[in-house]
C-alpha cells in the first residue's frame, strides 16, 4: 500500500516551497519565510530542501522493496536510477536556462537532488548499519575538510561567507566547469541515506504502532547530534554543514512520524484523520509537476506576456496580478492574497491531475 503520510510530508514541503518562493511582502516578509544569514541558525525556509531530500531517501527504500518483490534484474534497477538522475539534471538545467534566457548547464536544486539520489541509490545495497556508517563518514569527511584543510592565503579553520574551503574550491576549480556546488553532493547524499534508514524503519515487518517510538528515538538522536556538532561547525545551508544536515533530518523525522501516526496508524481506525491531510496529499502526489510547472509558467508566461493597464502602461502578467491584489487589499494583505491565490491555483491544477490519476514521474 502507498504510504499516505509520505505523500502528505512531501506535500508539506512542496507547499512550503511554493510559499517561500512566491511570497510577495518585500520588507514585511516574516523572518521564518526567508533563509537565515550565514551561520545564523535555521528557519522554516531552510528546512524545506533537506526535508525533500530526506523524503527521497525514504522513497528509495520503498522503491527497492518493490523491485525486489518483482525480482527486477540489477541492471534494470541501475538503468532506472541513471534515467532518473539524467531526467532531474535535464529538468534543472531547463529551469535555469529559462530563468537565464540562454542555454545553461549548472548545478542547482533539481540537479543536486538527482546526484544525491543517484549516489544514495547505488549505496542502498549495503546493509543498514554500513549505510549509516557511510552517511556519517561522508559528513565527518566533509566537516573535517572545512575545519582542517588550509585555504591558500587564508589558513585552516576559517569559515566565513567570503572565505572558506568550499568557496575556494568552487571558485578555483569548479566554476570554470559550471559545476559550482558539486561538493554539496557529499553531505546531501548522506542526508538521502539517512532518509533510506527512516524508510527501512517504516517498512519494518511489525505492527505500525510499535514503530513510532523507534522513529522518534532516531529523530531525537539526529537532533542531538546536530545540536552538539553545531558548536564546532555551525548550522549552514549554503555549505550543507553536518550540523545542518543532522538537525534538519531529525526535525523532518519528527514531522514524518507525526504524520505517520496521524494518517497511517490512527487514520486506519478513524478515516477523517486521513481526509484532513488530503490537501497535502494532492501536492505531494505530483511533486515534480508541482515544482517544475509553476516555475516554467511564471518564467515563460507570467513574466513574458504583458497587459495594458487603464493608464496605458503595460506590465507583465505577474506584476499586473500583484498590482491588482495590492490595489484591492493593501500592500500587506494584497501580498498575501497574491501568494495564496498562486498556491491555490497550483493546487487546483494538481487536484485535477490527481482526480484523473495522472502522476508525472521521473
Amino acid at each position: 500500500m502507498r504510504l499516505l503520510s509520505l505523500d502528505a510530508f512531501r506535500g508539506l514541503t512542496i507547499a512550503g516551497m511554493l510559499l517561500v518562493n512566491n511570497i510577495a511582502l518585500d520588507t514585511r516578509t516574516p523572518a521564518q519565510l526567508t533563509h537565515a544569514p550565514w551561520n545564523g541558525g535555521i528557519r522554516f525556509a531552510d528546512v524545506i530542501f533537506p526535508w525533500f531530500l530526506l523524503i527521497v531517501g525514504v522513497a528509495i527504500s520503498y522503491s527497492a522493496a518493490s523491485a525486489k518483490e518483482k525480482k527486477t534484474p540489477l541492471w534494470r534497477i541501475d538503468l532506472k536510477v541513471l534515467g532518473r538522475v539524467l531526467a532531474l539534471v535535464f529538468l534543472g538545467c531547463l529551469i535555469d536556462s529559462s530563468l537565464a534566457k540562454q542555454p545553461l548547464f549548472d548545478l542547482n536544486v533539481l540537479q543536486l537532488i538527482g546526484l544525491a539520489y543517484g549516489t544514495a541509490s547505488l549505496l542502498y545495497a549495503l546493509p543498514l548499519s554500513r549505510r549509516m556508517a557511510v552517511a556519517f563518514g561522508l559528513l565527518v569527511l566533509h566537516g573535517a575538510a572545512i575545519m582542517y584543510l588550509p585555504v591558500p592565503g587564508i589558513g585552516a579553520g576559517v569559515f566565513r561567507e567570503d572565505a572558506n574551503l568550499i568557496q575556494h574550491l568552487n571558485q578555483t576549480y569548479l566554476s570554470a566547469l559550471h559545476l559550482d556546488g558539486l561538493l554539496s553532493v557529499i553531505p546531501t547524499a548522506a542526508l538521502v541515506l539517512i532518509g533510506s534508514a527512516f524508510g527501512d524503519l517504516l517498512r519494518w515487518d511489525i505492527k505500525p504502532q510499535p514503530k513510532i517510538p523507534f522513529l522518534l528515538a532516531a529523530s531525537a538522536l539526529l537532533i542531538a547530534l546536530g545540536w552538539a556538532w553545531h558548536f564546532s561547525l555551525p548550522y549552514n545551508k549554503p555549505v550543507w554543514t553536518a550540523s545542518y544536515i543532522l538537525l534538519t533530518a531529525g526535525l523532518g523525522g519528527v514531522v514524518l512520524t507525526a504524520l505517520y501516526t496521524l494518517v497511517d496508524v490512527a487514520g486506519v481506525k478513524w478515516p477523517p484523520l486521513r481526509w484532513s491531510v488530503f490537501p497535502l496529499i494532492v501536492y505531494g502526489s505530483n511533486a515534480i509537476a508541482a515544482y517544475v510547472g509553476p516555475i516554467l509558467v511564471k518564467v515563460l508566461i507570467l513574466r513574458e506576456w504583458t497587459w495594458r493597464l487603464p493608464d496605458g502602461v503595460r506590465e507583465n502578467l505577474e506584476q499586473t496580478w500583484l498590482h491588482a491584489s495590492v490595489t484591492h487589499f493593501g500592500p500587506y494583505w494584497g501580498g498575501w492574497a497574491y501568494t495564496l491565490a498562486y498556491m491555490g491555483i497550483v493546487w487546483l491544477v494538481l487536484l485535477e491531475l490527481y482526480r484523473r490519476k495522472i502522476f508525472l514521474r521521473v
